[in-house]
């Protein structure tokens, strides 16, 4: 069901260990699918636009048009997912790096980029970019250069200290690297080609997570705001509060303006937020949009036409005009819900591609099809285990 909201006044990932933060995928015949499910999937050969959920002990390769479970693989640990960047591959965090998943041919492959604590994985100007937390090494790759093993032309580079960290590579082939060591984050710095330093920021406590937005401008968090760089300079943006962390963020190619997170309490064993950040890159501005509910870390994401979407813990997905500030539609997709403490918990999670979004629903443990242009439910599945973290690939 899908209903319209008026819009409210503007008032408006923890370092990995190899045991506890890992990444994983999974075939369920006798899994139960719903309306819009009923077509048989490829499971005897390419999956159609794989979906990969985790759960406890392994994962699930879903057919993205079907939503056919069409493989369960196992594997142990607690598992994390992102796209590699093409229309096959999902790399899987596990205990000995990040492990790639052909998606496609629903299969867990052995090829593995060996990292200490693998932690973010970034795509962004055809390029791959890997950051393990436990050494500090950067690598990159072309996106689609995955086929039967480690590509050859990989680019290493390793950051100044090991930290909790995040890189991106740009266009012009410079790399963008966070700042930090074990115990403090601090800022980013840009190398050049040749992996000389051109700019550098140390003016971004806690920085946590990356975004782009339109025109190449790349968006790291703070705890007291975000830096932007762009044009060969870095910009800060402060928050509103003190404390206002910008920790995770969902830009669009279409949208000069990035979708963030927003926190104001430093000492909150688990704060709720009800408020988003819109960072517009072309003026280094920030402003808060009121929401009608909480939502999580894997609640955020973007549209089709640069739309920032929001899955709300009031079981809606909320639909934001970033250039208004206003929320244009909710879609109604499941019973309320609330957010656990322990964040290696299943919740609710969101996965936009395209014009569909997926979203789990882990009380009934459904995956959604969404299409975003009708704010319909295409499709519907109800899988064996309760999903948790929900990805695929970034075709």
């Amino acid at each position: 069901m899908r209903t319209r909201l008026h819009p409210r006044q503007a008032a408006l990932p923890v370092l990995l260990s190899a045991g506890l933060l890992l990444t994983a995928c999974g075939s369920g015949d006798d899994a139960a699918t719903e309306a819009g499910s009923e077509q048989p999937g490829e499971s005897a050969g390419r999956v159609n636009e794989p979906i990969v959920t985790t759960y406890d002990g392994g994962l699930h390769v879903l057919d993205g048009q079907t939503l056919e479970v069409v493989e369960d693989i196992e594997l142990e640990g607690f598992n994390r997912i992102n796209p590699a960047g093409d229309d096959r591959h999902v790399l899987v965090s596990t205990s000995e790096g990040f492990q790639v998943l052909d998606a496609a041919g629903a299969e867990l492959t052995d090829t593995v980029f060996a990292a200490e604590a693998p932690g973010h994985v970034v795509r962004h100007a055809d390029r791959t970019v890997l950051f393990a937390d436990g050494t500090g090494e950067v690598t990159a790759f072309d996106i689609g250069a995955l086929g039967d093993g480690i590509p050859e032309d990989l680019d290493v580079y390793t950051a100044e200290e090991a930290h909790h960290g995040v890189a991106v590579e740009l266009s012009g082939g410079e790399l963008l690297v966070t700042l930090g060591d074990e115990e403090e984050r601090v800022g980013a710095l840009v190398l050049d080609g040749d992996r000389e330093e051109i700019a550098r920021n140390e003016q971004c406590p806690g920085v946590h997570g990356e975004s782009t937005a339109e025109g190449g401008a790349v968006v790291i968090g703070c705890e007291d705001g975000v830096l932007i760089y762009q044009d060969g300079e870095f910009t800060k943006v402060d928050s509103e509060d003190d404390y206002g962390r910008i920790g995770n963020q969902a830009g669009s190619d279409n949208s000069p303006i990035v979708l963030g997170d927003y926190k104001t309490d430093p000492d909150a064993e688990l704060e709720r937020p009800e408020r988003i950040a819109l960072v517009d890159t072309t003026d280094a501005s920030l402003s808060l949009i009121d929401l009608p509910s909480s939502y999580t870390f894997r609640s955020l994401g973007r549209g089709p036409d640069g739309e920032a979407l929001v899955l709300g813990t009031d079981g809606a997905l909320h639909v934001i005009d970033p250039e208004a500030g206003e929320i244009t539609e909710s879609i109604e997709l499941m019973d309320p819900w609330e957010e656990p403490l322990e964040w290696q918990q299943p919740r609710p999670a969101l996965f936009v591609r395209g014009g569909t979004a997926y979203v789990t629903d882990t009380a009934t443990d459904r995956v959604h099809a969404v299409d975003l242009a009708s704010g319909e439910v295409t499709g519907s599945v109800t899988l064996e285990e309760t999903p948790n973290e929900l990805s695929g690939v970034a075709h």
